[in-house]
């Protein structure tokens, strides 16, 4: 059985879990080509406010990170919604298993064979759309900490 086979069995959710990854990706590759480096943002901040007011500055500086975190929840929110739409998939799967079962019986196990399908590609399409997109948004996260901290130190210790 080919991918796009494998695609067709699974349905609607693994469809929208395409999408979904497709737009994670996206946001991904995005954050990778865009996080400035911690200079740009140490010039940026020094370019716009007076360093001797420690209220200004420390707003400044949060407001940078908010701009480093921008877009980051969609990809923590897909890394968190792919394995429930794959559980999703998966209890529909063993629903049509059991509907199979009780109106053709037990004697033809091709017969509730579909619903398993289902419910496993469904798990594996989730779990696989979900994984890269926990790492790269934990990834994501401890480097915006790390530039925060760098600028807060450098910053400061300017001041």
């Amino acid at each position: 059985m080919d991918l796009l086979e494998y695609i067709e069995k699974g349905g609607i959710i693994v469809y929208i879990l395409i999408f979904l990854n497709i737009i994670g990706i996206t946001i991904i590759l995005w954050k990778f080509l865009t996080i400035p480096r911690k200079k740009t943002m140490v010039k940026r901040i020094y370019s716009n406010i007076d360093l001797k007011n420690t209220n200004t500055l420390e707003y400044q500086i949060e407001y940078e990170v908010k701009r480093l975190e921008n877009g980051l929840i969609y990809i923590k929110n897909i890394a968190s919604i792919s394995p429930l739409l794959g559980l999703l998939g998966t209890v529909y799967g063993i629903f049509k298993s059991f509907e199979a079962i009780s109106k053709y019986g037990l004697g033809d196990p091709t017969v509730f064979s579909s619903g398993i399908s289902i419910a496993l590609i469904t798990t594996i399409t989730g779990l696989i759309v979900a994984i890269p997109h926990h790492i790269a948004y934990n990834h994501f996260i401890s480097m915006v900490d790390n530039i925060e901290l760098k600028a807060k130190k450098e910053i400061m210790g300017n001041k």
